[in-house]
């Protein structure tokens, strides 16, 4: 027989905190359900381990967008780092962890010692966390795991600022969140979201770069559908 379609947590896009009740399992039957960052088991009950936003991404997995600043990173992570120091080996790149991350010449498409990028102090990087533990500098590429550069390298022009992880998250969320869903309606922009709370905003007009930013950093705290009529509200304001 088939399994019935499990029905969303009522707190889905609600503020959670430590021991709130997410999910009553005994109530389903033949239902699977994915838990990520935020949330356990207890018996038969899915609960809140840190505060945050309930996200759920169809049609069943939950997790809990904590509002964190600190970032820890994890292989594969997408980030955006700044270019601290140069060395004959490895550019130092600071992603907003505990300790700087290292970015080998070298890890760049057709990368060779003949064709080493010319990256500056201060420059601005989307990069793939390559390895990361908790006792060494994490190290950084350029490539995706295909060796292409695909996305990854400098990133010109434009506006970086930083949000908290949990905002991050929600920006790289399939499928495309609602304030960047709304936005992308209206206006032609570029973006680039580390998970380590920093995003990239472009666009042909100043004017737009500003409202992309402040529609992204007002969206934190707001549901699916309070993100789009925020957005419209901006949209009217421009206009």
């Amino acid at each position: 027989m088939e399994s019935r379609k499990p029905k969303p947590s009522a707190l889905v896009d609600s503020y959670v905190v430590p021991g709130d009740v997410v999910l009553d399992l005994s109530e389903m039957t033949n239902q699977t359900i994915k838990i990520g960052a935020g949330l356990r088991q207890e018996c038969d009950t899915i609960q809140a381990t840190s505060a945050g936003m309930l996200r759920l991404s169809k049609p069943n997995k939950y997790w809990v967008e904590s509002s964190q600043k600190r970032y820890i990173p994890s292989v594969e992570d997408t980030v955006l780092g700044v270019v601290v120091d140069t060395k004959p080996d490895n550019f130092l790149v600071d992603i907003k962890g505990p300790n700087l991350a290292f970015l080998p010449v070298l890890a760049f498409e057709g990368g060779t010692r003949r064709n080493i990028p010319k990256y500056e102090i201060g420059t601005l990087i989307y990069a793939r966390v390559v390895k990361a533990n908790s006792i060494m500098n994490p190290e950084l590429s350029c490539m995706d795991a295909t060796g292409k550069t695909a996305e990854f390298g400098e990133l010109k022009g434009g506006y970086m600022f930083d949000t908290s992880t949990g905002l991050a998250r929600m920006l790289l969320s399939s499928p495309t969140c609602p304030v960047l869903e709304a936005l992308g309606k209206k206006l032609s922009f570029e973006i680039a979201v580390g998970l380590n709370g920093r995003v990239y905003v472009n666009a042909p007009s100043p004017s737009n770069v500003i409202l992309v930013s402040n529609a992204i950093i007002k969206s934190e705290s707001l549901s699916g559908i309070k993100q789009r009529a925020m957005v419209e509200n901006l949209l009217q304001r421009l206009s």
